[in-house]
C-alpha cells in the first residue's frame, strides 16, 4: 500500500497541556480552571474554558475521580419486577443524579438473596460513591451487607429496622386521612375501608389514618365496616358486596389501593348503586392508567413516588459530604380529586 492510499490518522485527543499552552497558563493554573477549584481571576479562568472547548477537550474521567476520591457512580438495587412502584421513584432518583453528573448502576435482585449478595459485591467492586435501595413494598427488610466498607447506603419506598439506617417512606397514615377527610368533606357520614393483606406496613398506617380522622370528625369506627383481603379487583369486587349486604347505607369507601377500587366500582355497578351519588369511591396509589380509565374516573391518594426518589437521591449526596443522616423518613401524600367523589346533591 502506497502512502497515500492509507486512511488519514485520527487527530489526537487534545490534553490538557494542549489547553494551557493555547490559554497562556501553566498546567497546574488550566487544571484549577477546569475543575472549579482554587483563586483565579475570572479572565483566567474564563479564557481556559474556552480553549477547553474550542479544543474539544474531554478531561480523564478516571483521572478526575482519582483526584476527588469519589468515581461519581451510585448503584441502584430493586427487587420490584413489575417497576410500578419503583419506575417513578427511580426517575426521581436519576433526574438528582443526573444533575450531580453521577452515572447510575440500576440492578434488579428479584427477591433473590445469592444474587442480592452477588450485585453488591459487584457494585462494591466498582468503589461506587452510594448505594440506594428500593422494594416492591415498604415492610422492613435485612439491611444490605457491605461488610466493612463505608458506601453510604439509602433506603427508598423500602425500610430496614436498624436505627442507624436512612429509610424514606411515604407517609401512609397520612394518605389514610386526607382520604377519609375527603370523603366526610364530601357530606358522606357512613364510611368504609376496603384494603389488602391486615399484615402490611401500608395497610396498617392507612387503616390508622382512616381510623384517626373518623374519631377527630366525630363518626364512629365500624369494625364490620373494615375489610383486608388481597390487592386484587376480586377481592375488592366480592368485599363491596360482603360490606352492602352487612349495611345497605354505606355511602362512602376508601380503598386501599386503585385496583381493590376498581374491583369495588364494578362490584357497586351490579348492585345498581350510582358512583358517587350513592356511594363515592377512593383509591389509593393514582396509578393514572386505572385511576383515569375507571367508570368514573378514581379519585386517588398519590405517593410523589418521583419526589421521594429525588429526596433520596438527594440525602444520598448529602451523606457523601459527611452529613450524618438516620430513621425513617416519611414524605407527604396529595390526594388528586375526580369524578368518583364529587359532592352528594342531597
Amino acid at each position: 500500500m502506497s502512502t497515500d492510499d492509507r486512511p488519514p490518522a485520527r487527530p489526537r485527543p487534545a490534553t490538557i497541556r494542549d489547553v494551557a499552552k493555547a490559554a497562556g497558563v501553566a498546567v497546574g493554573t488550566a487544571s484549577k480552571a477546569l475543575n472549579g477549584r482554587g483563586r483565579l481571576r475570572d479572565e483566567t479562568r474564563n479564557r481556559v474554558l474556552l480553549e477547553a472547548e474550542r479544543l474539544d477537550f474531554r478531561p480523564n474521567d478516571l483521572i478526575k475521580s482519582l483526584l476527588r476520591g469519589r468515581t461519581f457512580t451510585v448503584g441502584m438495587i430493586t427487587t420490584d419486577y413489575f417497576g410500578r412502584f419503583n419506575m417513578p421513584v427511580m426517575s426521581g432518583i436519576e433526574d438528582a443524579l443526573g444533575a450531580a453528573e453521577i452515572l447510575v448502576f440500576l440492578c434488579n435482585t428479584r427477591d433473590d438473596p445469592d444474587r442480592e449478595w452477588k450485585v453488591i459485591q459487584s457494585l462494591l467492586a466498582k468503589q461506587v460513591d452510594g448505594i440506594i435501595v428500593m422494594g416492591r413494598r415498604t415492610d422492613p427488610r435485612p439491611p444490605i451487607a457491605i461488610g466493612r466498607s463505608q458506601v453510604p447506603v439509602v433506603y427508598a419506598f423500602s425500610s430496614v429496622e436498624d436505627p442507624s439506617a436512612l429509610s424514606l417512606l411515604p407517609d401512609d397514615m397520612h394518605g389514610g386521612r386526607i382520604a377519609t377527610e375527603h370523603l366526610i368533606d364530601t357530606r358522606r357520614s357512613n364510611l368504609a375501608h376496603i384494603t389488602g393483606p391486615s399484615d402490611r406496613d401500608a395497610v396498617r398506617l392507612r387503616r390508622a389514618g382512616f381510623e384517626a380522622t373518623l374519631q377527630d370528625r366525630g363518626l364512629a369506627i365500624v369494625e364490620d365496616h373494615i375489610l383486608c383481603g388481597d390487592w386484587t379487583e376480586l377481592w375488592g369486587y366480592t368485599a363491596v358486596r360482603e360490606l352492602l349486604q352487612r349495611d345497605p347505607k354505606v355511602d362512602g369507601i376508601f380503598c386501599g389501593s386503585d385496583i381493590i377500587a376498581r374491583g369495588v366500582m364494578d362490584g357497586l355497578r351490579e348492585l345498581n348503586r350510582s358512583i358517587p351519588n350513592d356511594v363515592a369511591v377512593v383509591g389509593f396509589d393514582n396509578w393514572d392508567i386505572i385511576a383515569t380509565q375507571s367508570r368514573p374516573p378514581l379519585t386517588s391518594v398519590d405517593m410523589n413516588l418521583h419526589d421521594l426518589g429525588r429526596e433520596a437521591a438527594r440525602h444520598l449526596l448529602a451523606k457523601l459530604e459527611g452529613e450524618e443522616i438516620s430513621g425513617a423518613i416519611r414524605l407527604p401524600c396529595t390526594l388528586v380529586v375526580r369524578e368518583s367523589t364529587r359532592a352528594s346533591t342531597d
